[in-house]
């Protein structure tokens, strides 16, 4: 099914991540459903949202919540039918919606046929679907690379006396991308969601599909030394994505995200420029590590703001000039919640989640909203390892345990780090499990639903909910939103973050106070005289009681937050 939409339509579009399992439970199961998803539809679309992006609901073992593939044209019977998925689709177009789908194809699950017979012999025709290497000469591993989920990246197989590369989980084994059969299988399953009227694609991961053929070990020499530089952005893989633009992208003009794991700004113009044909727009992930000491996720301190500033401030002007396009976001699945992670989830949530909002809606790019963050939901309150569902987190706290961390310890950094955060059910009312099913949930509501919830927040004009609200409508209304130019105004502040978007015909100004204290900026005089001085300027959206009117100074409470137009 060909979409005839608008060249780059979704460059005024915002997303909204659906975490299909915590979304909505229409069965009893504890576990939610393709018909719950359909059931929130017209919520979605008051909203203003133009892209629905739903996590994996393909047949899997769920080792790692649907990553893990065992048939990627079937539908998982925990989340529906076949017949439940056309209707989802054929419900969202009829609300002039997208649906987005997650596509997992640098690994498949071991229970997949494809893994299956590949393990009978060597010489099966399935072998070269999957990277088998022999022993080490000392009998040991292929080589020293790591799994992102912990300990080493191959798994040993006795009945053919040889290792299979696994990235990530031991059950999630890489593809050989290598085999034009591989890549030909990966253009059929995508052809087969697109015939059904899939308007696009988030692609999982997609930057590592292309590994280092000698596959060396790593010496360290460059940092992290656990392998990753050998197979991100490999050398084939720009190779491999043009191939599937040319194949299914392009032809069925597709949206198109490539997640980007451990990147480089360079390969993300590339990967996004319209002229390279490969994918709409990339995730990068630097910007979410400035809380990590030394790159290590699994330590703590407090993050860095400067440098969070910087780097979001470089990728904006980067990719801007380079011709490369940003996915916006500081939520998803695999991250804890932003509002707990960078301001103050407690006396200012109102405030915080607020302007976490107006931060990230202002930059150039496509926004993404991850379900429950228009709603203000911060971390859960986690009392031990027991409520933890995350096989990465459980794999960590017996891991930290094994490097000399007390299980206190390691229990304090699983609480700030794990990706179960952001898994919670979806908080609807404050009836019995925040709404999302009438069974026992898989994983624990947070206990704060009564006075966090979708009930409560549409019947408040001032909600959460209502500022992401106007957020999004503002992205399709004002062109410099799409188009302006990126300035970062706050010259170094301790407190504040500033930007503004500028286009010959409008100027917007977004500025943030990201701290518990009073704040005051300054904006550069330069800028002033150029841009605001003489001008009308309109106080687009903010976050507190104050209506302020820009100045050459401006006074800012906690964790305050606002947006102007100058015109």
């Amino acid at each position: 099914m060909k979409n005839s939409i608008t060249k780059d339509w979704w460059r005024k579009s915002t997303v909204y991540q659906v975490y299909p399992k915590s979304f909505k439970d229409t069965t009893g199961s504890g576990e939610g459903d393709i018909r719950g998803l359909i059931e929130k539809l017209d919520y979605l679309q008051d909203l203003g949202i133009d892209i629905i992006w739903l996590q994996p609901v393909y047949v899997s073992p769920q080792n790692d919540n649907g990553y893990d593939v065992a048939d990627y044209c079937e539908i998982n019977p925990d989340y529906g039918t076949m017949e439940d998925f056309d209707e989802l689709a054929a419900e969202i177009r009829s609300r002039n919606m997208h649906l987005m789908l997650d596509i997992v194809v640098n690994h498949s699950s071991t229970e997949h046929p494809w893994f299956q017979a590949s393990r009978q012999s060597k010489d099966n025709p399935y072998r070269d679907y999957y990277i088998w290497k022999d022993p080490a000469p000392d009998g040991g591993l292929p080589n020293n690379w790591q799994s992102k989920f912990g300990g080493p990246a191959w798994q040993y197989d006795e009945g053919t006396g040889q290792y299979f590369l696994t990235l990530f989980d031991k059950t999630q084994a890489d593809l050989n991308w290598e085999n034009p059969k591989v890549r030909e299988e990966v253009v059929k399953l995508m052809t087969f969601w697109a015939e059904k009227g899939v308007s696009g694609f988030r692609m999982d991961v997609i930057n590592l599909i292309s590994k280092d053929q000698d596959f060396p070990n790593d010496d360290g020499s460059v940092l992290p030394g656990d392998g990753r530089r050998f197979y991100t952005d490999g050398p084939r893989v720009h190779e491999y994505v043009q191939e599937m633009h040319e194949r299914v992208f392009g032809p069925y003009n597709l949206v198109t995200v490539g997640e980007m794991s451990s990147t480089t700004m360079e390969n993300c113009i590339r990967y996004s420029n319209p002229a390279e044909k490969e994918f709409s727009m990339t995730f990068n992930f630097h910007h979410l590590k400035v809380d990590y000491p030394n790159g290590q996720k699994w330590e703590l301190m407090p993050y860095d703001f400067e440098q969070l500033k910087r780097l979001l401030s470089d990728w904006q002007t980067g990719m801007q000039q380079g011709g490369g396009w940003n996915a916006l976001f500081f939520n998803n699945h695999d991250q804890p919640r932003a509002l707990s992670r960078f301001t103050d989830d407690k006396e200012y949530r109102i405030e915080s989640a607020k302007l976490i909002a107006t931060t990230l809606h202002g930059l150039q790019g496509t926004p993404y909203v991850f379900q429950g963050e228009e709603i203000g939901m911060p971390n859960p309150h986690w009392k031990d390892i027991s409520e933890l569902r995350d096989i990465e987190s459980k794999n960590m706290y017996q891991i930290l345990q094994q490097n000399g961390k007390s299980a206190e310890e390691a229990m304090a950094i699983i609480r700030e780090r794990s990706r179960d955060n952001s898994r919670t059910p979806m908080q609807w009312d404050d009836g019995p499990q925040a709404g999302f099913t009438s069974g026992t949930p898989w994983i624990k509501v947070d206990e704060r639903y009564p006075d966090i919830n979708v009930r409560q927040q549409l019947n408040d004009p001032d909600s959460i909910y209502h500022h992401y609200k106007k957020l999004i409508a503002l992205r399709k209304e004002l062109p410099v939103l799409t188009d302006g130019e990126y300035i970062r105004l706050d010259e170094g502040h301790s407190q504040v973050y500033a930007y503004a978007r500028v286009s010959e015909l409008e100027t917007l100004i977004v500025v943030s106070n990201f701290s518990d204290r009073d704040a005051l900026l300054r904006l550069p005089e330069d800028f002033q005289a150029k841009y605001v001085v003489g001008r009308h300027s309109k106080l687009l959206i903010g976050n507190t009681k104050l209506q302020p009117e820009l100045q050459d100074q401006t006074e800012l409470s906690p964790y305050a937050s606002y947006m102007w137009l100058i015109r």
